[in-house]
């Protein structure tokens, strides 16, 4: 998951529906993962760091608007109905799939090379709006932060990848205090998570310098689509 998440996103996907299978309720669920989402963060944002493909002073500004929004967003999460969110998840991810496809090269070149030092009002509001997704339920926001860093600030997609793990480094552990506020974390299971996820993005941060902004795209196509049939039921509709 930690490798998935790290690259493309959409990890929490996977280990969400893990956790309320070994009996977390789906709210507890979704406070714990964000255990394993902090740690991995941090030690993918480190590793982009290592090589040069981040500078941290760079992403506070962008981080600002998206920790408010987390907050607010775990504190919508508290009472979380969990079929009306995936279905959600999943129609944004088709026209995730979809942006991915008719703008690549917007995904693969960007429009800048530098962050402004500063964000516009615009970019506020995009990751507001993308931190209060992000604090609400983590599912997916790897892809929204990803749009918003290409689209809305001109990087190109391995360094909006370095990006995206600083910006959830810094506004998971204030998410992360809502939900240990209302004890919809547990411990133990979330850090056995986290050390796989630590292990996975480690890796992927090196595999996405080596590989490049087309095999990050690939990869990014194929968990969109994945996701997004699962999360509809669609994969269910046709295997009965």
């Amino acid at each position: 998951m930690g490798f998935i998440n790290t690259l493309a996103g959409s990890g929490s996907l996977i280990s969400l529906p893990l956790l309320m299978y070994i009996g977390l309720p789906a709210n507890v669920a979704n406070g714990t993962n964000r255990v394993a989402i902090l740690l991995q963060s941090i030690v993918g944002a480190g590793s982009f760091r290592q090589q040069k493909a981040i500078e941290f002073r760079e992403g506070i500004w962008l981080s600002i608007p998206a920790v408010v929004g987390s907050v607010i967003g775990a504190m919508l999460a508290v009472d979380l109905n969990e079929a009306m969110m995936r279905k959600a998840i999943g129609l944004l991810m088709i026209v995730m799939i979809f942006l991915i496809l008719f703008k690549p090269e917007a995904w693969l070149k960007g429009h800048a090379g530098k962050l402004r030092a500063k964000p516009t009002v615009w970019q506020v509001v995009i990751f507001f709006a993308i931190g209060l997704y992000g604090g609400f339920i983590q599912a997916g926001v790897g892809f929204f932060l990803l749009a918003g860093l290409v689209m809305g600030a001109g990087l190109n997609l391995i360094r909006a990848n370095a990006f995206k793990n600083l910006i959830v480094a810094l506004y998971t552990p204030f998410a992360l205090v809502v939900f240990i506020i209302n004890n919809q974390v547990n411990w133990v299971i979330g850090l056995t998570l986290a050390a796989g996820n630590m292990i996975g993005a480690y890796i992927a941060a090196r595999t996405a310098i080596n590989r490049g902004a087309k095999f990050i795209r690939i990869i990014l196509l194929i968990v969109l689509f994945v996701a997004s049939m699962d999360l509809l039921g669609i994969f269910r509709w046709i295997f009965g």
